[in-house]
């Protein structure tokens, strides 16, 4: 299992928007495609303004399938329309999970699916 991280940095006032347009018409699309969403979050404390959020995926090649999967959807177009304009800068890291993790692949896809 790999993890990605990624990171938005949102214009000051847009975190609604963004959250918004990610609800509403990204995660139907992210869910169907992507499958491994661990979470979305929303810093507090720190660099303000930025929205983190984790998927996990078996493999590099397992990821550039389903990014590529995600990217071809006929709704992904209307999220980038909406979101694109709300962020400022976006970072994305792929990491590894340590040897005890307590979390697994399974674990995140059985998630995703009860709440899909």
């Amino acid at each position: 299992m790999i993890v990605e991280q990624r990171t938005y940095l949102v214009k000051i006032g847009k975190i609604p928007d963004f959250l918004k347009a990610v609800e509403t018409l990204g995660l139907p699309v992210m869910r169907e495609t992507l499958g491994g969403l661990i979470g979305y979050f929303v810093t507090e404390v720190g660099p303000l303004n930025e929205v983190v959020h984790l998927w996990a995926y078996e493999s590099l090649e397992d990821r550039a399938r389903r990014r590529k999967a995600c990217a071809a959807h006929p709704g992904w177009a209307a999220f980038l329309a909406a979101a694109q304009p709300c962020f400022e800068r976006m970072e994305t890291r792929v990491m590894n999970p340590a040897p005890f993790t307590p979390i697994t692949l399974e674990q995140i896809r059985a998630l995703n699916h009860t709440r899909t």
